[in-house]
């Protein structure tokens, strides 16, 4: 039997004093309090970091394949994506989707204005799951394989600005370097879809990728860039390197790291700030168990003179006092865990807490619950503060048997 973990829990179950009695109940709301502000900071900043790096990739893929001498002008050399190509990039582990799009700027004009866009052309093969969950009215435009569609998805952005609805019909206009004059299209608008992501939607128009082809006189096999997903997104640069060791000299691959740098620059950051939470979290909590256990030694220590007096070594004293205060942390640990985890729960089925779509890229604060985190904070704020609660512990070893029975 262990003999400290047994007397712990009779000096836990007897009633104590006044004092030490709130002493404790303050204890355990510091813990309570830390735990939840650290799961809550954790779900928050993990949920912002999940959904905008899911918005990035979900448009623009996790690695773009491009010529060398593209530039930012729209107006890329093309690509030729040949059969081989694909299925060369398919075959390399790890990647679960290739896809192409030709891009091309243009003017699009509606009934009183005109807005400066690009028309990203899309066909068969691309991933509209992302798309298909941004939609705010409408759908994704319905290309096939046969004919070319003339349906078009616009951003809520670009909608307002061109006081255009669904099923409205727009002409867009395009230059070429051999032309003098504009080609015009007259498209339909299927869809409206919304990010948040003001790069995106100010800018971006999906159309059928043979449009823009056609535009730029090019064949069915050439496009602007080859989009690429991958399955783990932590070995993004690995998988980048691994890529670009499989295209030609004229080839180049880019992550969407990359492409975005002050974008993914300031999502790093935000782990900087949940570094200082926890810390301070775990300081407090910790000062806070190191005062409870002094005061229940202080008020124990006609019972210390007396175990010492019967024989019971330094260390399995202090044994006693740290179970005890691991109780204490444990009961502030599961009131806390429901106290964050109930919170994070109603934000997120709920979304209570709104955000400025144009700070922060999404209208309301994200919530991740990850059961791998939750139980990371928990061990680390128990092994933490019981660590800690060694250093008061070390009183004990200076109360002697004579002068603690003395004043019982």
């Amino acid at each position: 039997m262990n003999t400290e973990l047994y007397i712990a829990r009779q000096l836990i179950q007897k009633q104590t004093p006044n004092f030490s009695r709130t002493i404790i109940r303050i204890s355990v709301l510091s813990v309570v309090i830390g735990l939840a502000v650290m799961l809550l900071s954790v779900a928050i900043v993990t949920g912002f970091k999940k959904q905008i790096s899911e918005k990035v990739t979900g448009f623009a893929a996790h690695i773009q394949i491009n010529k060398f001498d593209s530039n930012s002008s729209f107006e890329a050399t093309p690509i030729v994506y040949s059969d081989s190509l694909r299925d060369g990039l398919k075959s390399i582990e790890g990647v679960i989707h290739v896809q192409s799009v030709a891009t091309k700027a243009g003017i699009m004009q509606s009934k009183d204005d005109i807005l400066g866009i690009v028309l990203k052309g899309v066909d068969v093969e691309y991933s509209s799951d992302f798309f298909k969950h941004s939609i705010v009215s409408g759908r994704f435009p319905n290309i096939e394989k046969e004919n070319i569609s003339d349906e078009i998805l616009i951003s809520k952005s670009i909608a307002n600005k061109l006081r255009l609805a669904l099923s409205d019909t727009v002409r867009v206009y395009f230059l070429n370097n051999t032309e003098t004059a504009a080609r015009g299209r007259r498209l339909f608008v299927s869809g409206i879809y919304e990010t948040s992501i003001e790069e995106f939607d100010d800018s971006f128009v999906l159309a059928d990728q043979r449009h823009v082809q056609n535009l730029n006189n090019w064949n069915r096999n050439q496009v602007s860039a080859i989009e690429v997903f991958v399955s783990d997104f932590d070995h993004l640069d690995d998988m980048t390197n691994r890529i670009y060791a499989k295209l030609g000299y004229n080839l180049n691959a880019t992550n969407v790291k990359e492409m975005y740098p002050q974008l993914f620059d300031w999502l790093a950051l935000q782990d900087i700030n949940v570094i200082v939470i926890l810390s301070l979290m775990l300081l407090i909590a910790s000062v806070s168990m190191i005062s409870t256990l002094l005061v229940l030694i202080l008020e124990r220590t006609a019972t210390i003179g007396i175990l010492k007096a019967l024989g019971t070594t330094n260390s399995s004293i202090r044994k006693i006092f740290l179970y005890q205060a691991a109780f204490i942390v444990v009961r502030g640990l599961f009131w806390g865990n429901l106290l964050g985890i109930g919170l994070a729960l109603i934000q997120k089925y709920f979304g209570l807490v709104k955000l400025d779509q144009a700070n922060y890229y999404m209208s309301e604060v994200p919530i991740n619950l990850d059961f791998i985190s939750i139980l990371a904070l928990n061990l680390l704020s128990l092994t933490i503060i019981v660590l800690f609660m060694l250093i008061p512990s070390y009183i004990v070893t200076k109360i002697t048997p004579v002068s603690a029975i003395r004043y019982e």
